[in-house]
């Protein structure tokens, strides 16, 4: 019995040629705007990061499977949706993009940390209560030492670096709430999750506490498959919803713009609006790599990072983004079905939960689907611990994938077959 091959070798050189020949466009640009002398000395580190950007991609698509059973799908998504955020980062503003690219080489060594932590640890009992205290501790550092930022007082400083410790906690989350949801240890994880949440309101970040919250419910509802209990919560999210309306003005405020921002135009409702224009201006292909007027939108490395996508590409590009989004959920789902225990698959499904709704949350909040909520877009936004979390996410599902395919081989090595 052979094993199928992986799609993810041919997606690889795909993300690979397109993140190279896109940066390499940019910089014939910048010659024939500043003359060749001047683009090479002004934009060097642009030029390394073409060469630097593709080498990590193949590293990580290519070597990791030598190493142990790697999810070469997942991986390529993933190195496309990073490589993409590099590379408008870059035509937005290059600092950012440098830093960045820092930080993508930081949650490689991460994600390959949290592989082997899956494989190596496996049950994680013995970490469960650590990991609670761990990150509830996390979580109020910010109301001690935090400053405030849109409303929410979510941030710390450490040595001259803004970090966001909910990102951190992110991953304590999915494996202390599937860990004991695994063991059917009912009152733990309902006073874990809550405790996180109760947290999460006082620092009036609510958009982080609706990913706590609709992942927590979402690995519950894979657990039990009790509908009546989980729609008990959903209703129970639903009235803390209108309890934080109506205790925080930001959130007031964002509804507000939400249901109309030309009421505000010069204000409230500015940046939703320039985004809007951004999509409407970038058609169905765009108006070109290193054209029209992305800086024009505020927060547009972070927050409205989607509406540059289609500005540059168009919505037919960022229709095909949302599908990779869309197979990264599939494909997370899939691990998910496919593990030999209980604990891992709700491990899987936990990390894909996660990664998928924070997509819909952001993006939802840029096309006005919904009120924006200033959580990141995954993988493509500007934001260091955003970013390595994201990333330490993919390791613990291609940790639980990697024993996926060790079970596989396993039986088919005790059947007989050989690979």
């Amino acid at each position: 019995m052979k094993l199928k091959r992986d799609p993810g070798k041919p997606l690889s050189r795909v993300v690979t040629a397109f993140y190279f020949l896109a940066f390499l466009l940019l910089f014939v640009r910048d010659c024939f705007l500043y003359g060749v002398g001047a683009a090479f000395l002004e934009h060097w580190q642009g030029l390394a990061l073409a060469f630097a950007v593709p080498l990590l991609n193949t590293a990580t698509t290519w070597l990791l499977p030598r190493l142990f059973p790697a999810d070469q799908l997942l991986l390529s998504l993933t190195n496309f949706l990073c490589a993409l955020g590099l590379l408008m980062l870059y035509r937005t503003s290059p600092a950012y993009a440098y830093q960045q690219a820092l930080y993508y080489f930081v949650g490689l060594v991460a994600m390959v940390i949290c592989i082997y932590l899956v494989r190596i640890v496996r049950s994680f009992r013995l970490l469960v209560w650590p990991m609670m205290l761990l990150s509830l501790g996390l979580l109020v550092l910010p109301l001690l030492i935090g400053e405030e930022i849109y409303g929410a007082t979510n941030w710390i400083r450490v040595g001259g670096m803004s970090l966001q410790p909910s990102e951190v906690v992110k991953l304590c989350l999915v494996i202390v709430i599937a860990r004991l949801m695994a063991d059917g240890r009912f009152l733990p994880w309902v006073l874990y999750a809550g405790a996180c949440l109760g947290v999460l309101m006082l620092q009036k970040d609510l958009g982080t506490a609706l990913l706590y919250f609709g992942t927590t419910l979402i690995i519950y509802y894979a657990a039990s498959g009790n509908l009546f209990i989980t729609g008990l919560g959903a209703a129970a999210g639903a009235g803390a919803a209108v309890a934080g309306y109506s205790m925080f003005s930001h959130v007031r405020r964002r509804v507000s713009v939400w249901l109309d921002p030309w009421k505000d135009y010069n204000d409230a409702g500015y940046q939703i609006i320039q985004s809007l224009m951004a999509i409407a201006s970038g058609g169905l292909f765009g108006v070109g790599l290193g054209l029209g007027s992305p800086t024009s939108i505020p927060v547009y490395h972070t927050d409205f990072i989607f509406a540059v996508i289609c500005e540059q590409f168009g919505l037919v590009f960022g229709l095909c983004v949302l599908l990779i989004y869309v197979a990264l959920v599939w494909r997370g789902a899939a691990v998910a079905m496919a593990a030999r225990t209980r604990f891992h698959a709700l491990l899987a499904m936990g990390c894909t939960v996660l990664l998928g709704l924070q997509t819909f949350v952001i993006i939802g909040g840029v096309l006005k689907l919904i009120p924006l909520t200033g959580v990141t877009m995954p993988f493509v936004s500007y934001g260091g611990t955003s970013l390595v979390s994201s990333l330490c996410l993919v390791g613990l599902l291609q940790g639980v994938s990697s024993l996926n395919e060790d079970g596989v081989r396993e039986d088919a090595r005790l059947a007989g077959y050989s690979d």
